[in-house]
């Protein structure tokens, strides 16, 4: 059977918010006509910050979309689209965990796409070392504790589904693995 390409036909804005715009698609799918959900999200970075005894620092916050708190690494949205993630990434450590490093210290981890089916965002996560206490700058909306776990009492948290956070599963686990880490 011949499979035939999809093709997006139009794209409809259908709301903006402060950082998703929420499109419908039409689309050509196999020679059928179907309208897809699709989300646009300007994009994210996050970080591994490691302590010097190697414990790393991760925040424990409110989500409304699941109505509970969890257990993550820091992480934000970039002020704006063009903003370098590497910069984001210098900005949310310091502001949601209290410490800071040079940015030159920040090193590239890997990339993730949170939501492949329906949203474009991006994230990419960078390690964090040689960190010095600063001071939280929070959101005024936003209430986060810091906490240092050790990365196989994070990874057993992980296997028992008490981390569910996609961002924070792929950065534990590609940490541990790059860096040999138990």
């Amino acid at each position: 059977m011949e499979q035939k390409p999809v093709k997006r036909l139009d794209r409809e804005l259908k709301y903006e918010g402060n950082i998703l715009k929420i499109y419908e698609d039409t689309v050509d799918a196999n020679g059928h006509l179907a309208h897809w959900d699709f989300i646009h999200h300007n994009g994210a970075a996050a970080v591994v910050p490691v302590t010097k005894s190697g414990k790393l620092l991760m925040v424990r916050q409110y989500r409304n979309a699941l109505d509970r708190y969890t257990l993550e690494i820091p992480a934000g949205a970039l002020d704006s689209p063009d903003e370098p993630k590497i910069d984001c990434a210098h900005r949310e450590l310091e502001e949601e965990t209290g410490y800071k490093t040079d940015k030159e210290k920040l090193e590239y981890l890997i990339s993730v796409n949170t939501t492949v089916a329906f949203c474009d965002e991006a994230i990419d996560i960078f390690v964090a070392r040689e960190l010095e206490p600063s001071k939280q700058n929070l959101d005024e909306d936003e209430y986060i504790e810091v906490e240092e776990w050790e990365v196989a009492d994070l990874e057993q948290k992980i296997y028992r589904g008490e981390i569910t956070d996609g961002k924070t599963i792929a950065a534990i686990l590609a940490y541990a693995r790059k860096y040999g880490v138990k």
